[in-house]
């Protein structure tokens, strides 16, 4: 089994790189990728760990880009995780997430529901991600609220009172980044973003592929971005999204996986990109 798209602690997952690796190799996977968000963190600690568990590691990460006011997130592949360029663009992206979590604690305390976010900054692992799920935890915490799930539907998710919106570059700029370190970009969860009008666009900037296998995605809606990749010659990537969070997406791992076929055509147009693909 395969899964491109998995989460550890080194952005919103729960589960630390080699904790996500030992349960992925008890699932019956033989092919991962970890996926944190705006961040590489996890590769290091998750590949000595899948060498011991005998599984492939995929070098790959999760991208936020804006488009039209919208968080459009991109998945790359394949990428050299040392590559100077990539590494100073994720770190201007990780700042810019600590001064969005400061400006809605901000908000918070206005609220009446007051956060120690220095303190949850200060946590963070090296090269660590924050986003608004360690807000949330932070709401759990301080008794503001009775899990993420609820903090999300009541303080910080879109249009709530907590809510700020992300800043950040286009998607041309995310896909070239990832580009210019040797790796392979897909759309994630293209269901989710919902919009199926600017795939055009985004495959003139370099787009390879779409995350047409997806937890959140229904048979129809696999087939239709199944249909789209064919049209735009893409190729298909799939994962879980898993978190270990029963509120957020799969929260099985093994429940989503990527067909060998769909894997071969992604290493191969990789490769006719680039990119070395080790295994």
């Amino acid at each position: 089994m395969i899964d491109l798209h998995l989460h550890t602690t080194a952005s919103d997952g729960r589960l630390r790189p080699s904790e996500l690796v030992r349960q992925s190799a008890a699932a019956g996977l033989s092919v991962i990728s970890i996926t944190d968000h705006d961040t590489v963190g996890g590769l290091d600690e998750g590949r000595r760990s899948a060498n011991e568990a005998g599984i492939r590691l995929v070098n790959g990460i999760e991208i936020t880009a804006i488009e039209r006011g919208k968080d459009v997130h991109v998945l790359g592949y394949f990428f050299d995780p040392r590559s100077s360029p990539l590494l100073k663009f994720l770190e201007g992206q990780r700042q810019d997430r600590i001064r969005r979590v400061r400006e809605m604690s901000a908000r918070l305390l206005q609220l009446g529901c007051p956060v120690d976010i220095e303190s949850v900054i200060g946590s963070l692992p090296p090269g660590g991600s924050i986003g608004r799920p360690a807000l949330a935890d932070a709401l759990v915490d301080a008794g503001h609220a009775t899990d993420r799930r609820d903090a999300f539907d009541r303080l910080l998710g879109d249009g709530c009172p907590a809510f700020v919106a992300r800043s950040g570059p286009p998607l041309c700029t995310v896909v070239e980044k990832i580009r210019t370190a040797g790796g392979i970009a897909s759309l994630a969860h293209p269901g989710l973003t919902a919009m199926d009008e600017d795939i055009p666009r985004f495959v003139a900037a370099g787009l390879s592929a779409l995350e047409a296998r997806h937890s959140d995605h229904g048979a129809d809606t696999e087939q239709w971005y199944r249909h789209l990749a064919t049209t735009f010659g893409l190729v298909v990537t799939g994962g879980s999204d898993f978190h270990a969070d029963p509120a957020h997406h799969a929260n099985v791992l093994g429940g989503v996986s990527l067909s060998a076929e769909d894997f071969a055509a992604l290493e191969f147009r990789a490769q006719a990109l680039g990119a070395r693909v080790t295994h």
